[in-house]
């Protein structure tokens, strides 16, 4: 009994020391064939499917930038940054009424907005006017998709 009891202490500790890790939208792995393949899967998927995969292709494409930006890539990720400014004008004409996971987007277009901040914070002062203007995109989509979703 007593090794018992010893056996499910020592396994208790165990479990307790690995640390726990959550899951995070900037856990996946992401590369130019990822984007693209997003990219291609919006127009042939539901209406009320699109905001979020916008949303998902915009988190993807920040993300994607900071890494070139990190690279050294400086012209990628601006380029990168323009088009996302694009894809934000294509969300905002995407959301519906009957829009399915219109709060999913906006919870991951706050976090993309959180991210480019970050972001904003550590470019140098060259790329800070495509970085604030993607920004400025990002929230406005962000307001207007969270003003769509108390709108319902």
């Amino acid at each position: 009994m007593r090794s018992l009891v010893c056996s499910i202490a020592v396994l208790s500790l165990v479990a307790l020391a690995v640390p726990a890790r959550a899951s995070s939208p900037d856990d996946k792995m992401i590369d130019q064939q990822t984007i693209s393949a997003l990219e291609a899967r919006i127009p042939s998927a539901q209406p009320r499917e699109q905001a979020f995969l916008y949303a998902e292709l915009i988190h993807q494409m920040t993300e994607f930038s900071m890494k070139q930006y990190a690279a050294g890539e400086t012209d990628k990720a601006t380029d990168l940054l323009k088009q996302i400014q694009n894809v934000t004008r294509k969300l905002h004409l995407s959301m519906a009424d009957n829009n399915k996971r219109l709060k999913n987007a906006e919870i991951l277009l706050r976090h993309t907005a959180f991210r480019l901040t970050e972001f904003l914070h550590n470019s140098s002062t060259d790329d800070r006017d495509v970085v604030e203007a993607t920004l400025a995109q990002v929230n406005k989509a962000e307001s207007e998709t969270m003003l769509e979703v108390f709108h319902k």
